[in-house]
């Protein structure tokens, strides 16, 4: 049985006072205080009477050669950081921009946030047994920031100084304003500094030099490209903390990999794996009454929230000429049949992506930008992509195979750009060069393989000709650090709470950072200015008004072809797997599954 829950009302954008003093404090919000009082006893979508035990297993596809997600190098298990790794604070999934102690047991900051003090929590210890100190935070920092993954980099520039306060206190003091630094650095992952000393952290080799880490699980066993098992630490420092009660219950955490997402799927129909997200609608409505769901042995569920809808498609690489005017990629955009697509693939209509906050208050409204919306981006009119002011959407076909107005509008847009389909049906521009690109995708990625297949018939009969390269886990994230494509797959999800990772995914200043996430090479003052905007708002108006706008400029800026929404989570698992009765905010999100489930026997 298929069961609909939708998420709660979203609350937490209503104008809340700000923090008058600094003075210790339980939790830290971006505005306000925290939902949570400072004797609460566990999260409230957490279960604190959850039996343990049993285990968890899951299909990943694709492969993984390094159990270090801390740095650069390598293809890492996305989850291992959240569940082995742990943060001073941890993010609550029903409060958007509030943080709760983990291994600092307090926080103090000043109203202007210039700098955060953390105490740690004395009871705070490795998985090893050893204590967790200042100075293991204050070399985490510098480390991470040196010597770590990129995406830690600029957080670390905006570091004026970082000392220790008596025997577990650390002061971190920013040299810019910027009031989510302070939850940024809450959010740090800490690290041993004794394993580490003599060792070369950015080069080590990730399945050899594993991090040791404090959080609920450690790596038990795996096999390159393989398997990873995750066994519940049963020393864990932190499990009656109120952040972690009722949490991290199962055993065992196992991720299998696989090639391809038949193979992933057929693992889970013969009970190898007993947890899947399901994104194809038509494999959900199709394919899922084998043996087990009828038996009742798996259950099939249906899950609402209400983050952002982020952005899923086929993301164009600017850097290229082709593809840096907005009229080529506006003419790319018209020639996607998403009409037809969607029903090809889904078996039944689903909701286009229409802007990539949108399905929360942090999206773009249609039409014109009014208020303080237009007050923002005013300043940047004349380097605005058209639509961005004046109100942009993704075109709708008439559903059928040929898409002739999409098809004619890109023609349009292409001529306008210098380029015109010659005698021999090739799409040239005036020297004769024929317009193509590259779309490189995972091996196994058997939805968007498909949809890229149509696309491509779309394209022939505009007299262009891509490339499609299908290539495994390792060679795609090479390729894509150093953006060595035209267009590639692309997922970014988004919170309700968004900062300086904007910056990270659609910033000037990372668009040539090997191994950056702006994939789009995305290089726009009035996007940086928005991001800059919503660090600095002392007001819940304006920060509003910056998302909003920031989703009006990446949206016209053409940068992505959408696909459709993903506002409801698909999951099927096992009867034995349950979770508490109240869904969080944020829904399927990293810090629900596994976080909060629980093993129980029928």
């Amino acid at each position: 049985m298929i069961t609909l829950r939708r998420t709660c009302t979203l609350a937490a954008f209503a104008l809340l006072p700000s923090f008058a003093v600094a003075e210790a404090q339980h939790g830290i919000a971006m505005y306000g205080a925290p939902a949570l009082p400072a004797d609460f006893t566990h999260l409230p979508y957490a279960n604190p009477d959850a039996p343990t035990g049993g285990r968890v297993v899951t299909a990943e596809v694709g492969s993984f050669d390094s159990l270090n997600p801390y740095v650069l190098r390598g293809s890492v298990p996305w989850q291992l950081a959240s569940l082995t790794g742990e943060s001073l604070m941890g993010r609550t999934l029903d409060e958007p921009f509030t943080l709760y102690g983990l291994l600092a047991e307090s926080v103090e900051t000043p109203e202007d946030r210039s700098w955060v003090e953390f105490t740690l929590n004395a009871a705070a210890t490795f998985s090893d047994g050893t204590p967790v100190t200042t100075q293991d935070v204050i070399w985490s920092f510098e480390t991470l920031g040196t010597a770590g993954h990129p995406r830690y980099a600029t957080f670390w520039t905006k570091v004026e100084s970082i000392e220790p306060v008596g025997e577990r206190g650390v002061r971190i003091t920013f040299n810019t304003p910027d009031r989510e630094l302070a939850l940024l650095a809450a959010l740090r992952p800490i690290l041993q500094k004794a394993q580490w000393e003599g060792v070369d952290f950015a080069a080590s080799d990730g399945l050899q030099q594993i991090p040791v880490t404090s959080g609920p699980y450690v790596i038990d066993r795996f096999e390159g490209g393989r398997y990873v098992s995750l066994r519940r630490n049963p020393d864990y420092w932190g499990a009656d903390i109120p952040f972690r009660e009722g949490t991290m219950n199962v055993d065992e955490v196992r991720f299998e990999f696989f090639g391809n997402e038949t193979s992933a799927f057929e693992a889970f129909k013969t009970g190898e794996v007993n947890f899947t997200r399901e994104t194809n609608v038509l494999r959900w409505n199709t394919q899922y009454s084998f043996p087990r769901v009828q038996s009742g042995e798996v259950v099939l569920e249906e899950l609402l929230h209400q983050r952002p809808t982020g952005m899923t498609g086929l993301v164009m690489n600017t850097r290229l000429p082709q593809l840096a005017d907005w009229r080529m990629r506006e003419a790319l955009i018209q020639a996607f049949n998403f009409e037809f697509i969607n029903e090809t693939v889904n078996g039944q209509p689903q909701p286009r992506i229409e802007s990539y906050f949108g399905n929360s208050p942090l999206g773009m409204t249609e039409g014109p930008a009014t208020g303080r919306v237009a007050e923002l981006l005013e300043p940047f009119a004349a380097d605005l992509t058209p639509g961005t002011l004046e109100g942009y959407a993704f075109p709708v076909s008439d559903g059928t195979e040929r898409n002739r107005a999409g098809i004619a509008q890109a023609l349009s847009l292409f001529e306008q750009a210098g380029w015109t389909v010659g005698s021999d049906g090739v799409m040239r521009d005036g020297s004769g060069t024929a317009f193509t690109f590259e779309i490189v995708i995972e091996t196994g990625a058997g939805e968007v393989q498909s949809i890229v297949e149509i696309y491509v018939q779309a394209l022939n009969r505009l007299g262009i000709n891509p490339t499609v390269s299908a290539i495994d886990s390792a060679q795609y994230r090479e390729r894509t650090d150093r953006y060595d494509f035209g267009m590639t797959y692309f997922r970014r999800g988004l919170s309700l709470s968004p900062g300086n990772e904007q910056y990270l995914y659609w910033g000037s200043e990372g668009a040539d950072t090997v191994g950056g996430r702006n994939l789009m090479g995305a290089r726009s003052p009035a996007i940086d200015a928005m991001i800059g905007t919503l660090l600095t708002a002392d007001s819940n108006g304006d920060f509003l008004a910056a998302a909003q706008a920031l989703d009006r400029a990446l949206t016209a800026g053409r940068y992505v072809i959408p696909f459709y929404q993903w506002n409801v989570a698909r999951i099927a698992h096992d009867a034995t797997l349950h979770y508490p009765a109240h869904h969080p905010l944020f829904g399927d999100w990293p810090g629900w599954m596994p976080d909060v489930w629980w093993y129980e026997a029928p």
